[in-house]
């Protein structure tokens, strides 16, 4: 009972002290503006940005930071608000979640100061090319990207690079900058108000030409990136303990939050207080297939539906990649004809309709179609119930939610949003494995079960 609040005193006396420190070096500011070079005002500001960062971790009991998560119904993608908090005001945009994205981009103009960012809300100033954080960004340009030659006309005072829309497969030329975040952390139950302040963390974003922004939702106003990229949100979060691990959990409707976790957890939803999430979890290896590509892929043994595998001998090993930007399961054709072959056996019982594209076999709605089992590498298994395996598509129908990708893709099964809905995910990039829970909803929970109301620290 006396360390308790020794500890607390000792994280106080830390965060006061040096803020101090931070309070007097911005009273010296309008005297060193006089005389300083620009090279000696980005020095202050990595002073200024250390001493932040450090205050905030030593200041934070909390070793997670959690993001709410909202489904946009007319494209079924998933969405993330500007302040990465519950919206802040009626019309505050979006940003597209994106597992794939090297860094995060949106829509947001550069301010040319001779002021350190870091100082002031919405203030941002262009990376140079010769950065560790440049060379990088550069490391992970999309070869269907337009030419980043642009040095004759500007040196290396910026960093260009090319943000690609995930939805119309664009790319536009952008400057590589830095913007501020201040994020809930958590305990597992309940958000908490983060202690970035005065100013928040600084993380590395792209800002992107509004036309870059074609066939996004209306309120989507650019992409918030979180691959396995260094410069992805997650793994930029300094002040956190660990930055290696990301729950996923997307919601299946619009009429609630779903959630994201940065951290080590705990992950508690509302319907059950006493379970942890981590703790009905499988896991199965992660790879990546190579540096340069940034998705999520674990491997898979076989599929069986109603127990009984599908005839595929050849799957064994295939890589499986998890995406945020197709709704629904794509699989390589000779997958996906087998698979429809199998459940449609199993169904045999269930009356058929009309068939509603993009899909191949629509049964009536309200029948019990067996559960789709996904044996992955090591021997766990992923199970796929109705829930996410069948698309209610009006008119007493519901459709078979796997997609027909053709005989030449890249990978022959790529996850697509349906399917993990209401499936609590846990992306560990520190040991490279991905947990996973299969639905939710056999449990008496939902995506939509992290109680979002803000507690005291």
């Amino acid at each position: 009972m006396i360390n308790k609040p020794q500890t607390k005193l000792k994280y106080y006396n830390i965060h006061t002290f040096i803020h101090h420190i931070y309070i007097y070096i911005l009273s010296l500011l309008p005297s060193l503006l006089v005389s300083v070079t620009k090279e000696d005002m980005h020095l202050i500001n990595l002073l200024l940005f250390i001493l932040l960062s450090f205050s905030h971790h030593a200041y934070s009991r909390f070793n997670t930071s959690v993001i709410p998560i909202t489904k946009d119904e007319a494209t079924s993608l998933h969405k993330v608000a500007w302040s990465f908090k519950v919206r802040q005001w009626d019309g505050e945009p979006y940003l597209l979640l994106d597992l794939e994205a090297p860094f995060t981009w949106k829509d947001c103009v550069i301010k040319h100061s001779d002021i350190p960012c870091g100082l002031e809300e919405g203030c941002r100033f262009p990376l140079r090319c010769d950065t560790t954080l440049c060379k990088e960004a550069k490391s992970y340009i999309n070869p269907i990207c337009p030419s980043l030659n642009i040095t004759d006309k500007y040196g290396c005072s910026i960093c260009a690079v090319t943000p690609l829309n995930p939805v119309s497969n664009v790319c536009k030329i952008s400057q590589l900058t830095t913007d501020l975040v201040d994020l809930y952390l958590t305990d597992g139950r309940n958000p908490s108000p983060g202690p970035n302040r005065p100013f928040g963390s600084q993380f590395v974003v792209s800002c992107a030409p509004s036309s870059l922004l074609r066939s996004f939702p209306k309120d989507v106003r650019g992409v918030a990136a979180f691959s396995w990229s260094g410069l992805s949100f997650p793994r930029q979060l300094s002040f956190l303990d660990v930055t290696g691990k990301v729950g996923l959990c997307l919601p299946s409707s619009s009429a609630g939050l779903g959630v994201a976790f940065l951290g080590e957890g705990p992950f508690y939803f509302t319907s059950n207080r006493n379970l942890d999430l981590r703790s009905i979890l499988s896991y199965t290896p992660m790879v990546r297939r190579s540096s340069k590509d940034l998705g999520y892929y674990v491997k898979i043994n076989r599929i069986l539906v109603k127990g009984t595998p599908v005839s595929l001998p050849a799957l064994k090993g295939s890589y499986v990649k998890l995406s945020s930007r197709v709704p629904y399961t794509v699989l390589r054709s000779d997958i996906y004809k087998a698979l429809v072959a199998s459940f449609s056996k199993a169904t045999a019982g269930i009356p058929r309709v009309s068939v509603v594209k993009p899909f191949g076999l629509c049964l009536k709605d309200g029948g019990v179609v067996p559960r789709i089992d996904l044996e992955m590498e090591g021997g766990k298994v992923w199970s796929v119930s109705g829930e996410n395996s069948m698309k209610r598509v009006g008119n007493g129908g519901a459709c078979l939610a796997f997609v027909d990708g053709g005989s030449k893709v890249k990978d022959p099964v790529v996850i697509g949003t349906f399917q993990m809905e209401n499936n609590f995910l846990l992306f560990d990039l520190v040991n490279q494995k991905l947990g996973f829970s299969s639905s939710l909803l056999g449990r008496g929970t939902s995506c939509t079960g992290f109680n979002f109301t803000v507690v005291g620290n």
